[in-house]
């Protein structure tokens, strides 16, 4: 069923005009704009502003209840202006610390880091390793990696030759 483009159009124009006011039946909508704004008991999800406090799960408390409003928060009183939540001073982190839970108000340390990290290689607190013949590494106790390398006397030779396993050239001829 093609529409022709003149059908269209007294389409666009004939169709609003059919539709007016009166032929809305009221019996339809039994509030009107008045009656909707003023009864806001029968909505399906109220406001429990002034009246309550909802935790992340979605359940209510009532003025003056204390609650959690979460796995990892403080313990909250519900006042008419919402939850008042409690703010201890926690203890700080220790440096570290590699695993941390946040299982109730203050976070909690459950494991220290007791080792360095370097080049992808895991070494025990005051352990020392060669990385290269001219490095001397030793892993310190703010689990930090120092190294130093060798310094090399300058050679008296004119054609100093880097041995395999060597850190400083050596004159071979002399």
């Amino acid at each position: 069923m093609a529409l022709h483009i003149h059908e269209a159009w007294i389409l666009l124009f004939v169709l609003p005009a059919l539709v007016t006011p009166a032929a809305i039946n009221h019996e339809d909508y039994p509030a009107d704009e008045g009656d909707q704004t003023s009864s806001n008991d029968n909505l399906i999800f109220d406001d429990y502003r002034g009246k309550g406090c909802v935790d992340d799960s979605g359940f209510v408390y009532k003025l003056g209840e204390r609650f959690f409003p979460g796995h990892s928060n403080c313990p909250c009183v519900c006042t008419e202006d919402g939850p008042v939540c409690d703010q201890p001073e926690c203890p700080k982190i220790h440096p570290k610390c590699t695993k941390v839970e946040h299982n109730g108000c203050c976070p909690e340390c459950k494991e220290v880091k007791n080792f360095c990290e370097y080049h992808g290689k895991n070494y025990k607190i005051l352990e020392e390793f060669k990385p290269s013949p001219c490095e001397w590494c030793r892993c310190e106790p703010s689990n930090e990696v120092h190294c130093v390398v060798a310094d090399c006397a300058v050679p008296e030779c004119v054609n100093p030759v880097y041995e395999p396993e060597q850190c400083c050239p050596v004159c071979k001829n002399g």
